[in-house]
């Protein structure tokens, strides 16, 4: 879709924002910001900012690539606050958005040497030092700046939040699809950009469930994680920061990664959902996960000794509020608890969960039909949760259990600290070749429970009939379960959150053993 905007129109909504930063920010001993194109090797004209030191140079420098549906005036405040430190730092807007020529290349080639070619103009324009440069985005920039560290050597640093490292996890986590994630991306990019032919395709096959190999081969080359031998070879230092709901990018990918980098890493994970957590600090308010950012650009990029390469490199902020840092992630739980998943009783259609698995007492539910176990909405819920620390509620005698398999433990007495990926291995039988459970694990306090993590899992050519034995790894996580309360799992298969692969009416034999795992602090 074309615009007949101007561009300083486009970028009126952020600039009224930046207005209402404090007016002190305009009286700093800076260049002030200058609004410039820059021309790709191919002819597209991209548009940019940047903001420098008064000083004479050359000055470290950071390049902030915008999210998906925003443009260059993202990073203002933080562009300005570095600059302040003395850096240069420039923003521009990837090919297909906002005023930007081209088509939306979804973090592929164009877009990683489109990187490149940035950097080439900010070093023959601005006084940036080349030997001391870093990549920096939230969401779609963090994505591309993760494949660029791999591309480009002159990267020394990146900061990477609320983006992904295998896109492929990202559409099909669990080999379930993702509707509401991925309408919202292609709403932003109809509205705010200029969709490529590919991405329109790639989108109208998604839905369509159709053509999946080509969508994941298209995922894959858009994926860090394909690089990843590239970007140890570079060395870059790479923080990445994400949270434990994020409906678009869950951050079981993000610590697959991290383990597999060679050179300088840093890991924060935080309650909320896609860019809620480092939100505040787009607009210049106080914000831990910028601060991250800010330290880490110092250390890597600017040379200074901040001490945050000896502070603990895996860092997990609670549900709570509390800070934790460990030195890897094997050392972020201690200990795993096992609970078996016991007989359904007639009565009151729960079974026991805790205990040794059982082998008996099956329960056979009706797949296709939604129970009010339910994660939610794409970005609200679990950003309204980092807000309000409320999740999403389930009154548990009203899981229809015609529907879902229900579990609950025993009131532990000590509470239960979370930490990391909970996992299930579940035992069904399927009446079709093809189905999707969504599992999800509550804090239970009487009949209610708030929802502490979820996951679906879908599957294709099993014999119907035939016992199958599904492993859900839930996304990674910090909660601690308080005294007195008691964990309740539910299984049932259905979500709006997922397109899944069940045919209505049909049935799923929900039976043992079958256990969960708790990883504990």
């Amino acid at each position: 879709m074309t615009s007949n905007l101007p561009a300083w129109c486009k970028r009126l909504p952020v600039v009224l924002l930046f207005l209402l930063l404090p007016l002190t920010s305009l009286a700093l001993p800076t260049t002030g910001f200058r609004f410039v194109d820059v021309t790709m090797s191919d002819g597209t004209v991209l548009k940019a900012n940047y903001i420098a030191p008064t000083t004479p140079g050359p000055h470290p420098a950071v390049v902030f690539i915008s999210s998906w549906g925003l443009n260059d005036l993202e990073y203002l405040a933080q562009a300005s606050a570095l600059a302040q430190k003395g850096y240069v730092a420039l923003s521009y807007t990837p090919r297909g958005f906002w005023a930007s020529g081209g088509g939306i290349d979804t973090a592929g080639p164009a877009d990683i040497a489109d990187t490149s070619r940035v950097i080439d103009w900010m070093l023959a324009n601005t006084t940036a030092n080349p030997s001391r440069i870093g990549l920096a985005g939230v969401s779609y920039g963090a994505g591309i700046s993760l494949i660029a560290s791999g591309f480009d050597p002159r990267v020394k640093a990146v900061a990477a939040l609320s983006g992904w490292s295998d896109l492929v996890a990202s559409l099909f986590g669990g080999e379930t699809r993702r509707p509401q994630a991925v309408a919202l991306l292609d709403l932003a990019a109809t509205l705010l950009g200029r969709p490529s032919p590919e991405l329109s395709t790639t989108i109208d096959n998604y839905f369509a469930n159709q053509d999946i190999e080509s969508i994941k081969a298209w995922g894959r080359v858009r994926s860090a994680a394909t690089y990843i031998s590239r970007i140890n070879a570079n060395k870059p230092a790479i923080l990445m920061a994400n949270a434990y709901g994020d409906s678009l990018f869950p951050p079981n990918q993000l610590v697959s990664f991290y383990g597999q980098l060679a050179g300088p890493k840093r890991l924060e994970l935080s309650p909320g959902d896609h860019a809620v957590v480092e939100a505040t600090g787009l607009v210049g308010l106080p914000n831990p996960v910028w601060t991250s950012v800010t330290r880490w650009m110092d250390q890597y990029v600017a040379g200074v000794d901040t001490g945050i390469s000896r502070e603990a490199p895996v860092v997990l902020r609670t549900y709570d509020g509390d800070v934790e840092g460990y030195a890897s992630w094997a050392q972020v739980s201690r200990s795993s608890q096992r609970y078996g998943l016991g007989a359904i009783r007639l009565l009151d259609g729960t079974g026991t969960l805790g205990g040794s698995p059982t082998s008996g007492g099956s329960r056979v539910v009706w797949s296709g039909f939604d129970t009010s176990a339910d994660a939610g909405v794409a970005l609200l819920t679990n950003g309204l949760q980092a807000l309000s620390g409320i999740p999403p509620v389930v009154w548990l005698p009203g899981v229809n259990r015609l529907n879902a398999g229900v579990w609950t433990s025993s009131t532990t007495l000590s509470g239960l600290a979370i930490r990391g990926s909970v996992a299930l291995r579940l035992r069904v039988t399927p009446s079709t070749s093809s189905g999707t459970v969504v599992a999800y694990l509550y804090d239970l306090l009487g009949d209610y429970g708030g929802l502490i993590t979820h996951v679906p899992l879908s599957w294709k050519g099993a014999t119907p009939g035939v016992p199958l034995d599904l492993d859900l790894a839930f996304p990674a996580t910090a909660y601690d379960v308080p005294v007195l309360h008691r964990l309740a799992l539910v299984v049932d298969t259905e979500d709006p959150l997922y397109l899944d692969a069940n045919s209505t009416g049909a049935t799923v034999s929900l039976g043992g053993p079958s256990w969960l795992d708790l990883p504990l602090r």
